[in-house]
């Protein structure tokens, strides 16, 4: 490795051993802020060089930013998934693209810069889905660091790690099955980053409520008067794609073909109206929910993360305790506090689900509540039971017979009180069981928020 010689002008060569002093005089030696099990060591850098694996989840603007601040951190041998293509329109702040790479994989090209840049670095990419893994693919991980944009793909991942926590026969965790998650994510000159240690600290359900709410158009607008080019696109989103289901499916705004059939439409409804302004960035935005992403906050939420992943594999100093929001609006600010795990959490407790209903509920009202709720807020839940020993399918989106269920009490589909539904739903990698509480006519309706 070669680095200009600041008193000559000309070239000198850097040795392998003096490429990662920085790092050493952090892992050589203890401080003030020391973690208590701290051990300064030579060996700690050979192990996060050598040995940490850690899988970076996104290669998009804070993916980027993560796999430089990893790779310049000593982490050498990374993965990274990434399903998206890079657009011409990412190359203002994802800088490891350039305009010959619009078009190609995210996470090859990333990995195959970083591994041309950082000298040993070893970056395996993975385009694909992170649900076409399954949990023997994360377990091979030391840490696991997100930046993605969609909050039901960090939903995803989120339940795959904690449902690969262990217990042994006294009912206490193995240690070995827990992998931390770090998180980071961005809103404009908003973001946030945060850790999460299955069973010890709140995981993305747990705290399901602190994500910003979805903007909502009038349906009266959308149908009859549009005004605006969001409009458009939310008509085609929500009316005529259930109606013309032109690829059998439900909406997947990662898909181009998806996306590329709703901008079309948007743009035929837009000239109807003589509506401007609708543009396929803007479709995958609103399809998505995607707020403009800005270069310098996703500079410092990955910066944040990054310096945590080196935090957890080394135990060099205590880690945040346990999230940390960030903005730049108007002046500098952040603020860490520890968020509360909820004991009823869904993915990461033990405890069981209990939902109540009064008697007369309907399967379709059950399903409002699963999607509606703030401590659910499901996308497509599909539901089935068991009766007389037998699985039925009580509703499924995909199959058509099951709609006539939808209007039925669950008593007359053969669930009585303190009878169970499991429910499959893409915001997790597993089914979750609900037992059904039928409240008496005295007692109030109370369901858990």
């Amino acid at each position: 490795m070669k680095a200009n010689d600041s008193s000559g002008g000309g070239e000198r060569t850097v040795s392998a051993s003096d490429r990662w002093n920085h790092i050493r005089k952090l892992l050589e030696r203890s401080g003030p802020f020391s973690h208590e099990d701290f051990e300064a060591s030579p060996d700690n850098l050979e192990f996060i060089m050598n040995n940490c694996k850690v899988l970076v989840v996104g290669a998009g603007g804070l993916g980027c930013e993560l796999l430089k601040n990893l790779a310049l951190l000593g982490f050498l041998h990374v993965q990274v998934v990434d399903m998206d293509t890079i657009d011409i329109s990412n190359l203002n702040r994802q800088f490891l693209f350039r305009i010959t790479d619009v078009g190609k994989p995210k996470a090859e090209v990333a990995a195959e810069f970083i591994n041309k840049r950082v000298q040993g670095a070893q970056v395996v990419p993975h385009y694909c889905k992170i649900q076409d893994y399954d949990s023997d693919f994360y377990r091979q991980f030391h840490i696991v660091v997100c930046g993605l944009d969609s909050i039901a793909a960090r939903r995803w991942l989120n339940g795959m790690i904690m449902s690969m926590v262990e217990y042994n026969e006294n009912g206490l965790v193995v240690p070995e099955s827990i992998v931390p998650i770090v998180d980071g994510g961005t809103e404009g000159f908003k973001g946030n980053a945060r850790i999460i240690i299955p069973t010890q600290t709140p995981c993305i359900e747990c705290t399901l409520d602190l994500y910003p709410p979805q903007i909502n158009f009038p349906l009266c607008t959308i149908a009859h008067t549009p005004r605006l080019p969001e409009h458009c696109i939310e008509y085609v989103r929500i009316l005529l794609w259930p109606k013309e289901n032109p690829f059998d499916s439900s909406i997947d705004g990662d898909d181009p073909t998806h996306i590329n059939w709703i901008y079309e439409k948007s743009v035929d409804r837009a000239n109807e109206f003589k509506i401007t302004g609708v543009t396929y960035r803007l479709t995958q935005g609103v399809v998505k929910h995607i707020i403009p992403a800005v270069a310098s906050t996703n500079a410092v939420i990955a910066s944040v993360c990054a310096t945590e992943v080196f935090k957890l594999a080394t135990s060099c100093c205590r880690t945040l305790n346990n999230y940390m929001v960030f903005s730049d609006i108007e002046g500098i600010y952040s603020y860490t506090y520890a968020a509360e795990k909820r004991d009823d959490c869904i993915a990461c407790s033990q405890s069981s689900q209990t939902i109540e209903f009064k008697p007369d509920v309907t399967l379709q009202d059950v399903i409002n509540f699963l999607t509606e709720s703030t401590q659910y807020q499901m996308k497509a839940p599909g539901i089935t039971t068991v009766i007389d020993g037998k699985s039925k399918t009580l509703y499924m989106q995909v199959i058509q017979q099951t709609e006539q269920n939808l209007n039925r009490k669950l008593s007359e589909l053969g669930i009585s009180d303190g009878g169970e539904i499991t429910v499959a739903d893409s915001t997790t990698p597993k089914t979750c069981t609900f037992k059904i509480k039928y409240q008496t006519v005295s007692e109030p309706e109370a369901r858990p928020e």
